[in-house]
């Protein structure tokens, strides 16, 4: 019987991660498992990887300078384990906090380091500026609206401080000295809004983490401090606002959005309410007044609902509360300027920081979806992975670290999310939920991300000029002027959980090296709060004093949040300064194909040929499965001597023997055989243990552009 050729392309919008049907029922170009890879423009691409935002992991992290008095530097507060001090490209990592306190602290330098009290630090010599790195997790990115156009500075927070990043060193410092300390927990995120302050000409950061002992403050940049305002909304001297969840410029009024309110000396919370200012200064005296007509006042919605988040539609303000959405809508009228209309009762967001503006819609994440406001109604979103939301992980204030972003370049929208293996010693998020929303297409990346944010780039930034790159050709895939380097130009940036700020690139085919190694005692690895996982591979970089069989190990036992082992050769006395940076593990798992199901046969495929970019290095192994069943026919055929060929897809050029053209080619196909035949066959594309090992491949771009599948008929029906 003559052999059939089946195309399958990725250029519709049937394409990406489809979970809500069996995966014999999804469409021929989607799939039923998207790890780690995702659908752009017509091909299915390696996930989007990341660079250090600095030039060295010490710029990229955020840190304070510290003036030494007599070779002894003393930090705001108490110095924990994982924690770091740099003198110039030296760094000492705080190993053990325990009195009597260490002789000296794990370093690069010959200069040596002694903990002498909880909070003090002696060094045997300096000779340059100290800096700390607190090593807590960032909570919140924002820009300052205050410079000419593209050229707003980018600020951060972790749980305590807030810091600036300095175009001109090229790297992070702390934003005022010993006004800025807060007091939350890792899961008290900061929501920012650039409004006017005492003088129209004069911008103002206000910022909340929603903690009543912090309270609303703003950042002045002409008397470069942070300042708690007193909002007095009432005659008693105690009628203040304390803290809001929300603050936003809406119609030239400063609104307040699910505020805690001091109200006779007793603090109150109102879940529903928006107090706003006069459109005067919100600084003024009276602005909050709401026992002075054309003041500020308050306005509570009818519902008992808490107010979740809220996000500008055109010049519409939509609110999300628990489950259901409302706009807030101007009056035009002086005394009674806002009411609330409710838009749908039964669909809302419960993640403050989810929220993603469009010039059509809204989205938000909520508890039973990916909602979409576009004013007039919600609907779902996310129909082709409708379980995804409720595998979000809803203790420890999981719903809270859910944060999104949209990148502009890719066309792109990322959520960063805790999935159900998270809990209360490892709570961060180790999920990215992707969404291309030109083509409706969803993927899932492993990654550990607490805050995300925009970023223009400098010149300082890595890679932005060749001759500046930090990584090898086979990591990096911009071309020559790429569009996407071009100085001030606005990409994502993204923090995690010990403080490292890096950029997220597409054409970056690696992570960045962003968790630091504390120790390394034979196997074991303490890294703070590392949030990997077992059989997780990492990649170890700069560890000093260590040498490696392999620089990328597979991690073999989580002891706890701060401890793993890993399975490889590791020698020597490590010394300091390692970091380690996640594989991406791709795992795509095909549709059940059956082109002859409507025949009602089974069908037999021999062949597929893939349409890949090619790579210097790269490969990816292929398994495949018949009917329903789960059982690798690879690892069969390994077993019993039946395998045929290496299941492998080479991504790299053939021999010039072989295939002379093939070296000059952005594109080859390379075939994979089978021996595949039942009701159904699946393929599934991933990297084996030996390809996860080896940096020339783990590290290099994979781009699958369509398939062609060789398959004909053959039972007599479907059995």
């Amino acid at each position: 019987m003559a052999i059939n050729r089946f195309r399958v392309g990725f250029t519709d919008e049937s394409t990406g991660l489809q979970t809500n049907v069996k995966p014999w029922l999804i469409a021929d170009n989607a799939f039923s498992e998207m790890q780690n890879a995702y659908i752009f423009r017509g091909r299915v691409r390696k996930r989007f990887g990341s660079i250090l935002m600095g030039d060295s992991q010490l710029n990229s992290r955020l840190r304070m300078k510290l003036v030494p008095a007599a070779l002894v530097i003393t930090t705001p507060e108490n110095i924990a384990v994982g924690q770091a001090f740099s003198i110039g490209d030296d760094i000492f990592t705080v190993t053990s906090i325990t009195a009597p306190y260490p002789v000296s602290l794990l370093t690069t330098s010959a200069v040596t380091a002694r903990l002498t009290a909880a909070n003090k630090v002696t060094f045997s010599a300096i000779t340059t500026t100290v800096y700390w790195y607190p090593a807590k997790p960032v909570m919140g990115i924002t820009q300052f609206e205050t410079k000419p156009i593209n050229d707003e500075p980018t600020y951060a927070f972790d749980t305590r401080f807030a810091y600036e990043f300095d175009e001109t060193i090229g790297g992070w410092e702390r934003l005022a000295t010993g006004t800025d300390t807060w007091t939350g927990t890792d899961s008290d995120f900061f929501w920012t809004c650039n409004y006017r302050g005492a003088t129209s000409d004069l911008t103002l950061l206000w910022a909340t983490n929603y903690v009543p002992a912090d309270g609303i403050r703003y950042w002045d940049p002409v008397a470069t401090t942070w300042t708690k305002p007193t909002l007095k909304f009432g005659a008693l001297a105690t009628d203040t606002v304390v803290t809001a969840r929300l603050i936003i410029s809406f119609r030239t009024r400063l609104l307040l959005l699910n505020t805690v309110e001091n109200v006779a000396g007793v603090n109150k919370t109102f879940v529903n309410r928006c107090r706003y200012s006069s459109v005067f200064s919100p600084l003024d005296a009276n602005s909050w007044r709401q026992d002075i007509p054309g003041n500020g006042n308050a306005l509570d919605a009818p519902t008992q609902e808490a107010i979740v988040t809220a996000q500008f539609l055109r010049d519409r303000l939509i609110v999300y509360f628990e489950r259901s959405t409302w706009e807030l809508v101007d009056t035009g009228n002086k005394v009674s300027p806002f009411v609330w209309q409710k838009i749908n009762t039964e669909l809302g967001a419960e993640s403050t920081f989810s929220q993603i503006p469009f010039d059509k819609v809204v989205l938000g994440v909520g508890d039973v979806g990916i909602h979409a406001c576009n004013g007039s109604g919600v609907e779902r979103i996310d129909g082709k992975i409708p379980q995804l939301v409720f595998r979000i992980h809803n203790e420890d204030n999981g719903p809270r670290r859910v944060g999104g972003i949209r990148d502009y370049n890719t066309e792109m929208v990322y959520w960063t999310y805790p999935d159900g293996n998270a809990d209360s010693t490892s709570p961060y998020p180790n999920k990215v939920l992707t969404y291309n929303y030109k083509n409706d297409s969803w993927s899932i990346n492993d990654d550990s991300f607490t805050a995300f944010g925009y970023y223009q780039l400098g010149s300082n930034t890595p890679n932005i000029k060749w001759e500046d790159a930090s990584i090898s050709w086979a990591e990096n895939g911009s071309l020559w002027n790429d569009s996407s380097d071009n100085i001030k130009a606005r990409v994502v940036l993204a923090g995690n959980q010990q403080g490292y700020m890096f950029i997220l690139r597409q054409n970056i085919h690696r992570n960045a090296p962003s968790l630091q190694i504390t120790t390394i005692a034979g196997t074991t690895l303490t890294v703070i709060d590392h949030n990997l996982a077992e059989n997780d591979y990492v990649y170890l970089e700069n560890v000093n004093g260590i040498t490696l069989s392999e620089s990328i190990v597979r991690v073999s036992v989580v002891i706890d949040e701060n401890n793993f082992t890993v399975i490889g050769t590791l020698t020597g006395t490590y010394t300091g300064g390692g970091t380690l940076s996640r594989i991406s593990k791709i795992s795509i798992k095909t549709k059940q194909y059956n082109f002859y199901v409507e025949e009602d046969r089974n069908a037999y495929i021999q062949r597929v040929d893939f349409l890949v970019n090619t790579t210097l290095l790269g490969e990816i192994s292929v398994d495949y499965s018949v009917s329903t069943s789960i059982l690798s026919l690879v690892g069969e055929g390994e077993t019993t001597g039946a395998l045929l060929g290496t299941s492998v897809i080479e991504t790299f050029p053939y021999d010039e023997d072989m295939a002379p053209l093939e070296v000059t080619q952005k594109r080859v196909w390379h075939p994979v055989y089978l021996q595949a035949e039942g009701e159904f066959v699946q393929l599934h594309l991933y990297m084996n243990a030996d390809q996860l090992s080896n940096r020339y491949i783990a590290l290099e771009d994979f781009q699958l552009h369509a398939m062609i599948f060789f398959a004909q008929p053959t039972s007599n029906r479907l059995q």
